[in-house]
């Protein structure tokens, strides 16, 4: 049964959540189950898999060390899932984060996003700090963007709109009361002067806005030690296991 919207739906397939764009050259598509994997695990694996391998959609099956079954990991990997590395799911309250001072160095702003121009810095800005094509950014989330505005806020920290954009990131809303806080990649020469806390400050303003009272991170090592110090709190692990069609191992 679909339950998000017409261009993002989640499905159930069982205890299985999906979560994917309906054009599968879309950059988005997720799964979880939180709820286990019921009597069949891996038929139920290797369904999901397949589903997707069907539209040639790259999708990632999001685990938490709290998800059974225990050896769901080991179970995915044999599917031909492949794991990325940790990460810390990291929650706080929306407020106390929205409330503390940006602190910005001089002549830079943070902002959000609101023409493809801005889509376009990023993309270049993305694609210099990870060294490939992210296409995406403009192919697949501007679109999206501007079909569903009411669904994210994208983030930009720049001196100037005909300047490089320095550091981006979006923040990501759906029924819950959470906003997620995705992203956040800053240019090599600014890091470790406040870009990527100035993003956390105003996208938590941004989603107070839109009566989020949470926020979400699943931060990297990186990213952790900002986000404690910000106040908020690490809960659980979470490991990524990425399923790529044309590179499947059955």
């Amino acid at each position: 049964m679909p339950l998000g919207t017409a261009e993002r739906p989640i499905e159930l397939d069982g205890p299985v959540r999906k979560h994917y764009d309906l054009d599968p050259s879309g950059h988005f598509a997720m799964v979880e189950s939180p709820d286990g994997l019921g009597d069949d695990p891996d038929g139920l694996i290797a369904r999901v898999r397949d589903f997707f391998a069907d539209r040639g959609q790259r999708v990632e099956w999001k685990t938490y060390d709290y998800d059974g079954p225990a050896d769901l990991g080991a179970r995915l990997a044999a599917a031909g899932f492949v794991r990325e590395d940790d990460e810390a799911l990291v929650l706080g309250a929306a407020e106390p984060l929205a409330q503390q001072e940006l602190a910005l160095p001089d002549g830079v702003v943070v902002r959000a996003a609101d023409c493809f121009e801005d889509f376009a810095r990023m993309r270049t800005m993305s694609e210099t700090v990870w060294g490939e094509t992210h296409a995406w950014v403009t192919d697949s989330l501007y679109p999206d963007w501007v079909a569903r505005p009411e669904s994210m806020d994208v983030v930009v920290v720049e001196e100037s709109r005909e300047g490089p954009v320095l550091c981006a990131a979006r923040g990501e809303y759906d029924a819950s009361s959470f906003v997620g806080l995705w992203g956040g990649s800053t240019l090599p020469g600014w890091r470790g002067r406040g870009l990527y806390r100035a993003t956390l400050l105003h996208r938590a303003r941004l989603g107070i806005e839109r009566g989020k009272r949470h926020v979400r991170v699943d931060a990297s090592p990186d990213s952790e030690p900002i986000l404690t110090r910000l106040g908020l709190r690490r809960v659980a692990t979470t490991t990524p296991y990425v399923f790529v069609p044309d590179v499947r191992s059955a």
